[in-house]
């Protein structure tokens, strides 16, 4: 059973950037990740919480293509000690 107006469960998800030369993973309270092609990061989501991925297809340019926004909870489970 939920408790009412419990605080939201703190996960441990990883995301692997294999499509674009960078990826930023924007998230509500406004940290960003920054994640190169060929690479992946671990990280800290909240259940719920709405990341955005987005794509930067030229590193030198400032236009950025929102990929799609998932919640926190559909990012894969960090594996190992990563």
């Amino acid at each position: 059973m939920h408790a009412p107006n419990a605080p939201p469960k703190k996960l441990r998800k990883q995301f692997s950037n294999t499509s674009y030369p960078l990826v930023v993973l924007k998230f509500e309270d406004g940290h960003e990740i920054k994640i190169y092609q060929g690479t992946g990061k671990v990280f800290d989501a909240w259940a719920g919480e709405r990341v955005k991925i987005m794509a930067v297809h030229d590193l030198t340019a400032k236009e950025w293509e929102l990929v799609e926004t998932r919640a926190g909870d559909r990012f894969d489970d960090a594996s190992g000690d990563t």
